[in-house]
């Protein structure tokens, strides 16, 4: 792989090759005083830190659109809009920077911290966590998709 084609167009496979290539170099250099495995598990861990970027931004979208979706109360609804939409557009950002994130992403598990979060927030409303669907009723399209909202169970828009 060439790695300017890689860094330019997906930034978490570049790291990941790097890191591969790094060790492979490591093992045939061994009078090489660079510490290659510790300089290959930093490349590495910055394709990492997008990952977490991403998952993070995600887990405040659950959050926000559990809130949409379930709160009876008119406000804070337009922060709640404005909070997706900003985290979408940091999503969409790193996924064009990396598209290899977008299978890594593991929205059943980020699910789990967004509704806890959103459960302690409803509270306020009278609703329970058990009110709140166990699984991830949001495919990853509806996550990123910026035209898409749930419908609210109480009629509000």
């Amino acid at each position: 792989m060439d790695s300017r084609i890689g860094y330019d167009t997906d930034f978490l496979a570049w790291t990941e090759e790097q890191a591969r290539l790094l060790r492979e170099a490591a093992r045939e250099r061994i009078n090489t005083p660079i510490d290659w495995e510790n300089v290959a598990e930093e490349i590495e861990s910055m394709g990492r830190s997008e990952l977490r970027a991403v998952e993070s931004a995600l887990v405040r979208v659950i959050e926000h659109l559990l809130k949409l979706e379930h709160s009876p109360a008119a406000d804070p609804r337009g922060d709640w809009k404005v909070s997706v939409l900003e985290h979408r557009d940091r999503v969409a950002r790193d996924l064009s920077a990396s598209p290899s994130l977008r299978g890594r992403i593991d929205t059943a598990d980020i699910y789990k911290s967004g509704r806890k979060i959103a459960a302690l927030g409803l509270e306020r409303d009278g609703l329970r966590p058990s009110d709140l669907p166990p699984d991830c009723p949001y495919s990853q399209d509806q996550l990123l998709d910026e035209d898409w909202w749930p419908l609210n169970r109480h009629g509000l828009t």
